[in-house]
């Protein structure tokens, strides 16, 4: 009996490996997964940006966590940000932290229902003494993947060029970490440096990066000291050219030897040669040629009588903006030349009274079309240069 008693004991043993025993759902427990909300309608009044991170087990919420960026006042471009790791009982998540920015308390009290294939979420968010009512209804989730997808951003620095047809040569970007971007502006105080201000909007995107990207115009010939500058500064992550004014079907390439003096641009000779280029091709006479300082750009204003009615004599104000810059980083041997399409104002120049227009046209650039047509082929011919193809890549 013994005997018998042992093998049986040896035997049960052994089950695990013989497949005889599972465990008693007879099912493995399911796995961890993380879905992302992007968004919850209507929150703070549809102001918000909101990610909420839920790591479930099958259908089970285990962990959750609440990032909300939202405006400091109705209607700010500041933004402050909050982020709470949230207590999940049930459906039920309740957590408190304070804010980034203001440091006011906040608590957060949230149902979750699901609804087919998508939640409700509904609940309360107070942030010091503000109360949200959250009512949200068919917010859907999406995956690890899909979430890192979606945050992957690219604000277009290149460091190091090869040349400026992908990048604008009066277009410098710097990206800097949050505590850094105050003492980059103040230094940038009394230097000539025209600073985009939009880029000085802490988007929450910056905020949860905590990285900022400023944009800067500059004239291209102080543009790389200006980056040398700016990569020797501290908390500067990244810093070099990106997209600006120059648009490539408007740019043409010629050598660099007759429009120098020294090392520096004969800008006079430069600008007496586009604006008689100009005047021919619009019938206009050249009023005046104005190089902006800060931003290296060329100014160019014509006039002409207008053939609107003629009886009137009214006068046709031409503008055209240009830039000259190498057309590569520390490059001498070639420039590029870019023109903006023209800008027509007619008015009436008359000495004595005047007859008052307004122009309520919905960008009808019919005009300047026309006024344009074969000012780039004409401006190539005069500097033997050559132009971009876009299908190839190439100047030619």
């Amino acid at each position: 009996m013994r005997a018998i008693l042992l093998a049986l004991a040896v035997i049960a043993a052994a089950a695990p490996e013989l497949g005889w025993a599972q465990s008693k759902s007879g099912t493995k427990a399911p796995a961890n997964e993380t879905r992302y909300f992007t968004a919850i309608d209507g929150l703070m009044d549809g102001n918000a940006d909101v990610i909420l991170k839920e790591t479930r087990q099958g259908k089970t919420v285990t962990a959750a966590t609440l990032d909300v960026c939202y405006p400091v006042a109705k209607n700010s471009d500041r933004k402050d940000r909050f982020v709470v790791s949230l207590t999940v009982n049930g459906q039920t998540l309740t957590g408190a932290t304070q804010s980034n920015g203001a440091k006011e308390p906040v608590t957060v009290k949230l149902n979750r229902k699901p609804t087919g294939d998508t939640f409700e979420f509904r609940g309360q968010i107070t942030i010091g003494k503000t109360v949200t009512e959250v009512a949200s209804t068919d917010n859907s989730d999406v995956s690890e993947k899909e979430f890192q997808e979606s945050q992957s951003t690219d604000d277009g620095i290149n460091a190091q060029p090869k040349d400026f047809t992908d990048v604008s040569p009066e277009a410098v970007s710097v990206r800097l970490k949050l505590d850094a971007v105050t003492d980059f502006l103040k230094s940038l105080k009394g230097e000539n440096v025209e600073v985009s201000l939009p880029s000085l909007i802490v988007s929450c995107d910056a905020l949860r990066a905590g990285e900022q990207t400023i944009s800067m115009t500059v004239d291209p010939d102080r543009a790389g000291a200006l980056i040398a500058k700016a990569r020797a500064t501290n908390g500067v992550v990244t810093v070099g050219w990106t997209a600006g004014t120059v648009e490539m079907d408007r740019t043409i390439r010629f050598a660099a030897a007759d429009w120098r003096d020294g090392d520096k641009i004969n800008r006079d000779k430069l600008a007496g040669a586009i604006s008689d280029v100009l005047a021919t091709t619009y019938n206009a006479k050249p009023t005046s040629a104005v190089w902006n300082p800060v931003t290296g750009k060329l100014k160019l204003t014509l006039k002409r009588p207008s053939q609107l009615m003629p009886s009137l004599e009214l006068t046709d104000v031409i503008e055209v903006t240009s830039l000259v810059s190498a057309d590569k980083p520390g490059g001498a041997d070639a420039l590029m030349l870019w023109i903006s399409s023209p800008t027509t104002t007619t008015v009436d120049e008359a000495s004595s009274a005047k007859l008052i227009l307004s122009d309520e046209s919905s960008g009808d650039e019919e005009g300047d079309t026309r006024d344009d047509g074969g000012a780039i082929d004409e401006l190539a011919k005069v500097f033997k240069a050559k132009r971009w193809d876009a299908d190839n890549s190439v100047w030619k």
